[in-house]
């Protein structure tokens, strides 16, 4: 039966207890240890019923414990205590950004995600990608970084875990209810909810604005669940990453299309758009419709001046995590759109295919991102080569090596992450500053911190990660029916005092959750160790689709009701961020199995580390970095499985870093952890999580990822975008006909010879001089850059390592051509070295080196 009539029951608090409403509708709780001791204090037990959620929380809580708290004057000092640092957090003017970028007044950074990993109870994620845009929101409302951002509400965001008796992965779906969410519609002055429209075929979707306040960051929130849409479109914002292909292109389009709109209906004006994957790459063809509006540009001059102003930071480095869309489902969703924008369906498909005449490709968003947007990057240095190395056919003729594809290694937002007790450590022997996360200096007062006391402070998170375990297997038991005598076993699975290796994150194939399964025998020896026990305590989804991932977590669970394992090896069911926490803050070891180099970065390592775990690694993604960074020898940071070697047997591969792994244990990790003195502290363990502390720390979190997002991509976009718009957008219609007469005249570009330079030997000190003779059509000398291509020649002939010298002109001899001429030129190393010449298009206002076709080489 459907209500005539609705309203909105809201908590009813006390007069003194109204700051909490506002503390409770900013997410920042979600990242200071002291407000959510606030709401514990309230009531624990509903902090921990509720999810964490103090709006449900405060609309559920016994009247008269909200009476006796407005009356309770300790109470209500830890409140005043908590609603003065919110409200200098929040509106202080002495962030990191003012300080440091005082006259940057006109940023605005729009970051477009699919998901948003905040807190857990805000289900609109699924793993690591949600995790971090969330980090990332955090880590800019700490800087004071002008940053809003753009995505989805889902009605049941992703699914809830749980096993079957025989161990196999079942999901259940619940249904957010926003209005006890820490979440508000969008409304206009006179109440009406803020919607915007997008044109789907033969209909319109309407889309509520809802918006969820994270520190200063506001987070704008899309949502079809509303009377207006039919019954099929309701669910478009119905479930994460769920339906087909084409659920996926209509969640995109509102994604991108729709969330660029939101913006507009918020009254929020970007200057500045970063795309977190290539899910939200539709916005960039909106921007462009937009300015073409505005300024009544073509769709040529309107994509000169958007370009600069987006950033596309990719994700994956498999093949398949990459959204693809047949040409037929393009053009049953975007042949009108492609018309507003003035191009034909082979100009319109182009953008988003690798061979542009190739009409069978089909449409990827990623293409479509690196075409759009002036500046890319993976997220982590190894990321960065792959990246370029799977893109590099989008600039033909470009050396793999240059492609414009860079990185900014991911981080995460330690208070977000870190323990109380933690917390409280380096408060007492860092100072206040680590919370700045990115001060090098600061974190090797590490060394200052007792030994002892940093152990016993560990010692701590692991027993409460141990009692924590125990109570969710016996809940998991409990919910599939087991016997009381397996419920009472729960009670003593793990050992409070022993090595724990903890494994959490997606159970994808590729990120080998079983290696260290590979001999159960030798497993079952390390583990079962009496003197010297290992235990370790897996968690993790795999995908609804993924029967391999499956078939992972299944093994896992069989293993360990084997005797021989019972009590060493537990699977923790529905991983959430709660779960997360109490495993990064508890765990000795964290494991990572991926095969190189499918991880992209991985973060979950980031967040152990932090919290004094040590690492165990393969060398991908950000740990390669890491522990190839430099560093004092005497310091080390954890351990690397294997060298970063591929085989091309996936099958061998597995059995020798396995076997790697299993070395690793009982030689060097087992009797590090187990080594003491009298005072039972391990002193040789102790000093590896110093070390690893000092090294990594000030590097892997999110303050310093965001202020190299902030210093190296949105200040540089919003610099060239500004001055392309100047006066109506001048310089961007006088660089979109320069590029037009670019690309028309770019076939007649050629060397014709290399008329001087080195041949024979040379010395090395030497200067030589290289003179080259070129034909431009009717480019000018000034319309292009002409490089001396230098470096030494590999087995095969071809040019590694080289240097690039700018090339000046020297003459023009008549008869359309140009003499260039590099000078000076001094040979720095021995051996046998080649050269040539290249030739790129040069523009004032170009916002990228490389343009995709335009690059011509002396044959």
């Amino acid at each position: 039966m459907k209500p005539v009539r609705v309203f909105h029951v809201i908590p009813s608090l006390p007069e003194p207890l109204e700051p909490l409403r506002e503390i409770a509708y900013n997410l920042r709780w979600a990242w200071d240890h002291d407000s959510i001791e606030l709401f514990r204090r309230l009531d624990s037990d509903l902090w921990e019923a509720s999810n964490h959620n103090p709006v449900q929380m405060l609309g559920r809580i016994d009247q008269m414990r909200l009476v006796a708290a407005a009356a309770d004057d300790s109470f209500l000092a830890h409140l005043e205590r908590v609603s003065g640092s919110f409200a200098r957090r929040v509106q202080g003017q002495t962030s990191w950004f003012r300080r440091t970028h005082p006259s940057q007044d006109r940023l605005l950074v729009a970051y477009f995600s699919a998901e948003f990993g905040l807190t857990e109870c805000l289900s609109i994620f699924a793993g690591g990608l949600g995790v971090l845009a969330g980090d990332h929101v955090k880590s800019a409302s700490d800087l004071g970084v002008p940053l809003v951002a753009v995505g989805l509400l889902y009605q049941q965001g992703y699914f809830k875990q749980y096993l079957s008796q025989a161990g196999w992965q079942q999901e259940a779906y619940d249904k957010n209810d926003f209005h006890t969410m820490p979440l508000r519609p969008l409304a206009q002055p006179d109440g009406k909810a803020v919607t915007i429209e997008v044109q789907y075929p033969g209909r319109i979707v309407t889309a509520r604005i809802w918006w969820a306040q994270a520190g200063r960051v506001p987070v704008y929130l899309l949502d079809t669940n509303i009377e207006a849409n039919s019954p099929a479109d309701r669910e478009i914002t119905g479930e994460l990453y769920g339906g087909d292909n084409e659920m996926r292109i209509k969640q995109e389009i509102l994604l991108g299309i729709g969330g660029y709109r939101a913006l507009e209906a918020a009254h929020v004006s970007p200057t500045v758009y970063h795309m977190n994957e290539g899910h939200s790459a539709f916005l960039s063809l909106e921007h462009v419709r937009r300015l073409m509006e505005r300024y009544h540009l073509s769709f040529a001059e309107a994509r000169e001046l958007a370009s600069p102003s987006m950033i596309f930071t990719g994700h994956t480095p498999v093949e398949a995590g990459h959204d693809y869309f047949v040409p037929d489902l393009m053009d049953r969703y975007f042949t009108a759109y492609s018309q507003s924008l003035s191009l034909n369906r082979h100009d319109f498909l182009a953008l988003g295919r690798r061979n542009s005449g190739n009409e069978q490709e089909s449409f990827c968003m990623t293409v479509l991102a690196l075409r759009m947007a002036a500046s890319s990057n993976g997220v982590s240095k190894l990321h960065g080569l792959v990246s370029r190395q799977m893109w590099h056919d989008i600039w033909p003729g470009v050396p793999v090596d240059e492609v414009p594809i860079g990185h900014v290694t991911n981080g995460v937002h330690f208070r977000s992450w870190l323990s109380h007790d933690m917390n409280g450590l380096y408060d007492r022997y860092l100072g206040p500053q680590w919370r700045d996360a990115a001060n090098g200096d600061l974190w090797k007062r590490i060394d200052t911190i007792p030994a002892d006391e940093l152990w016993r402070t560990h010692e701590r998170r692991r027993e409460r990660l141990v009692a924590f375990a125990r109570r969710r297997l016996r809940e998991q038991l409990k919910r599939r029916g087991a016997p009381p005598s397996e419920l009472e076993a729960a009670e003593e699975v793990l050992d409070a005092s022993a090595l724990t290796i903890g494994f959490a994150r997606r159970f994808a194939t590729y990120k080998r959750a079983t290696l260290l399964l590979h001999d159960i025998d030798r497993l079952a020896r390390i583990v079962s160790d009496a003197k010297r026990p290992v235990q370790i305590i897996y968690a993790g989804k795999a995908h609804p689709r993924d029967g391999g991932g499956k078939e992972l977590i299944q093994r896992i669970v069989a293993l360990a009701r084997e005797p021989v394992f019972r009590g060493h090896v537990v699977f923790l069911e529905d991983q959430d961020m709660a779960v997360s926490r109490y495993l990064v803050q508890g765990c000795d070891v964290w494991l990572n199995t991926p095969l190189r180099p499918l991880e992209a970065s991985g973060t979950s390592g980031m967040k152990a580390a932090a919290n004094g775990a040590l690492n165990l690694s393969t060398l991908d993604g950000w740990w390669d970095e890491a522990w190839r960074a430099p560093r004092p020898e005497s310091e080390l940071i954890g351990w690397a499985i294997g060298n970063g070697e591929h085989y091309d047997d996936p099958a061998q591969q597995d059995q020798v870093e396995a076997e790697a792994l299993y070395d690793l244990l009982e030689r060097d990790v087992v009797p590090a952890f187990y080594e003491t003195g009298p005072d039972r502290v391990p002193r040789r363990w102790i000093s590896l999580m110093k070390g690893s502390l000092k090294n990594l720390c000030h590097t892997y979190n999110t303050h310093r990822m965001v202020r190299e997002y902030t210093e190296q991509a949105y200040l540089p976009a919003f610099d060239r975008f500004s001055r392309l718009e100047t006066d109506s957008a001048a310089a961007a219609r006088e660089l979109a006909a320069w590029m037009c007469k670019a690309r028309t005249e770019w076939p007649q570009v050629r060397v014709e010879s290399i008329e001087e330079g080195p041949s024979g030997e040379a010395k090395v000190g030497d200067l030589v001089c290289v003179r080259a003779r070129l034909r431009l059509g009717a480019l000018s000398p000034e319309n292009v850059c002409v490089e001396l291509y230098l470096g030494a020649l590999d087995a095969g002939g071809e040019i590694t390592q080289p240097a690039c010298f700018p090339m000046r002109h020297t003459g023009s001899p008549g008869n359309g051509e140009h003499i260039f001429e590099a000078s000076g030129v001094p040979c720095c190393r021995s051996g046998l070295q080649g050269y040539t010449v290249r030739v790129l298009p040069h523009h004032v206002n170009l916002a990228a080196r490389f343009v995709p076709g335009l690059i011509t080489w002396a044959s």
